[in-house]
């Protein structure tokens, strides 16, 4: 028997999925997705229950966002007894838009995006298991990471005009990335259609955040003044990752 293997390099690889340009500075964010992902599909494989879903997140302040099929695996989980369970698993979301805190102008519109985030959650569950049904509450942690980041100048100066005071501005600003991490708790309802696949409906709330420090500058003025340039530094600017998740997906019991 002859076996024949076909090698694709993983920036390659990421770049077709993703439709991005995969640089040299692209390969810290290449080593967290694999990590990631491998640590997950590891733990699927010793799981006793695995699920696949679609998985939508609504931040605060941010625009509606969707998982990238088929990345996104969840409910992967381990019962310790009948009531309690340990469960993991990830997303790969294209955010749409997500907003930044911790500056010194507010903004109801997102700041951040489009990019791409991977979720990782890992959580406590109680289960209350019926014969075709189980409701379940859940919580714990989670880490996220945003990469492909573009800032939103069109939301950003409209916030710096409001702030200011001004008729026009145009910044021009820099960031560094960095992962985050936050907590989260919601509830999950399947419903059996057989003895070892169920349908889930689930919906958690999340809170959290990552460092996303911002420099650079920003000018503008009002039309019958003059014009100024300010020095902007936010070492305190923050992602804000806070918001609803919703899911639908299947469900497998294992051993």
């Amino acid at each position: 028997m002859i076996f024949i293997y076909l090698v694709i390099p993983l920036d390659e690889l990421l770049s077709s999925l993703l439709l991005i340009e995969i640089t040299p500075f692209h390969i810290y964010y290449e080593k967290i997705i694999v990590t990631a992902f491998f640590t997950i599909f590891s733990a699927a494989a010793l799981a006793q229950n695995v699920g696949l879903s679609f998985s939508y997140f609504l931040p605060r302040n941010g625009y509606f966002s969707t998982p990238i099929s088929p990345f996104s695996l969840r409910g992967v989980g381990v019962d310790l007894n009948r009531f309690l369970a340990i469960e993991t698993g990830g997303s790969l979301y294209r955010m749409s838009g997500m907003n930044v805190i911790g500056l010194p102008f507010e903004s109801k519109d997102p700041l951040l995006g489009p990019n791409f985030t991977v979720f990782v959650p890992v959580e406590l569950v109680i289960q209350f298991k019926g014969k075709q049904t189980e409701f379940d509450i859940k919580g714990g942690g989670f880490f996220f990471y945003g990469f492909d980041q573009k800032l939103d100048y069109g939301n950003i100066d409209r916030a710096i005009r409001g702030y200011e005071g001004w008729d026009v501005a145009n910044s021009d600003l820099t960031f560094k990335n960095n992962p985050g991490f936050g907590y989260h708790f919601g509830a999950e309802l399947t419903i059996y259609v057989t003895k070892q696949v169920g349908i889930s409906l689930e919906c958690n709330y999340l809170v959290g955040s990552a460092k996303f420090p911002l420099s650079g500058s920003y000018s503008g003025g009002t039309i019958s003044g003059s014009n100024q340039t300010i020095v902007a530094d936010f070492p305190d600017s923050k992602v804000d990752f806070t918001g609803l998740e919703f899911s639908i997906g299947l469900i497998f019991l294992g051993r």
